[in-house]
């Protein structure tokens, strides 16, 4: 089973609307939050990854939708 486990700065990839997409991962989210208008749940047990694309779009993700890359 890989590796599921993120952190700021690792280089990941996961699966777009559009196809697949890449970018780093910007923090490791514990709580609940926002991207602009989008709120998403996290926690301790269930931390949403905070990713960014190269050309700046900004998701949050749970590390099971995530691959390095």
């Amino acid at each position: 089973m890989p590796d599921r486990s993120f952190k700021a700065g690792d280089k990941v990839c996961w699966n777009s609307h559009g196809g697949e997409a890449s970018g780093r991962v910007l923090e490791v989210a514990t709580k609940d939050g926002s991207i602009g208008d989008f709120k998403y749940k996290a926690s301790e047990v269930d931390p949403r990854h905070i990713v960014e694309t190269e050309d700046g779009k900004q998701a949050a993700h749970k590390g099971s939708a995530l691959e390095r890359g």
